[in-house]
């Protein structure tokens, strides 16, 4: 099956990341992945939050927006952040990239990365998770190099990537087209290592074999270990 941008089943969209695109950030990255662009920031703040304040370990939070010019038509402003897609999404970014951290080797700072998304054409989340991650690990490298951490507290790269069963097929790597017409549409988050972080999948029409189960692991295995060299080559690792 060819694919309404010519892409194989199997093929992901171009990925690259602009660096220090911000002056203020610690760090600062846009992703760009096919015609989804998403500017992730990172700011650290000199204190745990307030209720792991004493515990000698830090934590990272993550907020998401789309900014009202991202889609086709203009996206309003969540300004009351009780959008439950929004708070879902920004739980799932935040415990995502938690995984690429010791948090006792971050110390008692409060790590915040921000996630908006600049135009999106399907996988803003992925995207969002596979920047992020970036941009905590450049953050964290400048923390290094201004003598601020004693010890490296990086564990882990970690990416995202989307894959869905597609008029009968198992597909990587959604644009919005393909996302919205879907039969199965998931998201997989997987750390450098091959383990797996978080699987989000559903069937929207009818329910989805084993056979395409495999099929679709299979092919987010590939991508995301695509994605953490590109992810690499931007860190210079």
């Amino acid at each position: 099956m060819k694919r309404n941008d010519g892409r194989e089943n199997s093929d992901i969209r171009k990925v690259e990341f602009v660096m220090n695109v911000q002056k203020d950030p610690t760090g600062s990255v846009i992703i760009r992945w096919g015609n989804t662009h998403v500017l992730c920031s990172v700011s650290v703040e000199e204190k745990a939050p307030h209720w792991l304040q004493g515990q000698g370990q830090g934590w990272i939070t993550a907020e998401y927006g789309m900014l009202p010019g991202s889609t086709d038509k203009r996206m309003s402003r969540d300004r009351s952040r009780n959008n439950g897609r929004t708070h879902e999404i920004q739980r799932l970014i935040g415990r995502s990239l938690r995984n690429a951290i010791d948090l006792k080797s971050l110390g008692e700072r409060t790590v915040s990365i921000d996630c908006d998304v600049l135009q999106a054409d399907g996988g803003t989340r992925t995207a969002s998770i596979t920047g992020g991650c970036v941009a905590i690990i450049d953050a964290i490298a400048a923390f290094r190099a201004a003598g601020k951490l004693k010890t490296n507290p990086i564990k882990q790269l970690v990416a995202s990537v989307s894959v869905g069963v597609y008029e009968g097929m198992p597909i990587l790597d959604l644009d919005y087209l393909e996302d919205s017409n879907a039969e199965t549409d998931m998201n997989i988050i997987m750390t450098e290592k091959g383990g797996f972080i978080e699987l989000q999948g559903t069937a929207e029409k009818e329910p989805f074999e084993q056979m395409h189960l495999d099929s679709m692991l299979n092919l987010a295995k590939e991508g995301i270990q695509l994605l953490i060299s590109k992810q690499k080559e931007a860190l210079q690792l």
